[in-house]
């Protein structure tokens, strides 16, 4: 049977066959596949230029449109399983990564999807006014990751914050610093500390030791048994 998902059908003697320099120009401008009257037009096409010195039985022509219809229900049951997928992301926060066709380089983008609407048995996801297509999204964060990703970015933010250490005082930053390692002992759980990045754990304790070396208190630690 003749591949009608990738090539150009090209009907000789009632048989679809590919030859040459139409079979690399068939790679280049065919359709990404064929629908139900794409398959009919071939399967007419073929029955009206068949050799009537040897036709095609009937039983062939029904074993072709068999194995196509079941090909095309495979293709219409893993459309709305995708769809089907695609609803259960509203509300969810996903990374879509895309390709770009011309420079081959990759972007992503992350955000929560607002809702999602259907065209061409196609799914788009619509992230803060705009639609990305469903087959697009990479990975699906859960709410408690996400939730630990912006704690982390926030608490990483509020150490930017701080001076050089040079121009720290226990009078104007002492307080500030107690609070930032007390949250970070005992509020950021273990998934939250995982996320920071060991640059800004080492500035958290230099701050600390800081404000510990001005009052002249023992060093503080950033482990548990502290």
């Amino acid at each position: 049977m003749a591949d009608f998902g990738s090539v150009e059908a090209i009907i000789e003697n009632g048989k679809v066959v590919n030859a040459g320099s139409e079979k690399d120009k068939a790679k280049s401008t065919a359709p990404a596949g064929y629908d139900k009257d794409a398959f009919m037009q071939i399967l007419v096409a073929q029955m009206k230029y068949q050799d009537p010195m040897e036709p095609t039985s009937n039983t062939e022509y029904i074993s072709q449109y068999a194995t196509f219809t079941q090909v095309e229900q495979l293709s219409n049951m893993a459309s709305a399983m995708s769809m089907s997928r695609a609803s259960e992301m509203v509300g969810k926060t996903v990374v879509i990564t895309q390709t770009n066709s011309d420079t081959g380089k990759t972007s992503e983008v992350q955000g929560m999807v607002d809702y999602v609407t259907y065209s061409g048995n196609k799914a788009y996801l619509n992230i803060d006014g705009t639609n990305y297509n469903a087959d697009d999204v990479s990975r699906v964060l859960a709410d408690d990751y996400v939730n630990a990703i912006d704690t982390v970015k926030d608490f990483q933010k509020n150490i930017d914050k701080l001076p050089n250490l040079e121009f720290i005082t226990d009078e104007k930053h002492g307080s500030t610093i107690d609070t930032m390692y007390e949250y970070y002992m005992n509020v950021l759980d273990d998934k939250a500390k995982k996320m920071m990045s060991n640059d800004y754990v080492t500035s958290l304790l230099q701050y600390v030791n800081k404000i510990d070396e001005l009052r002249g208190n023992d060093k503080r630690t950033l482990t548990e048994d502290t």
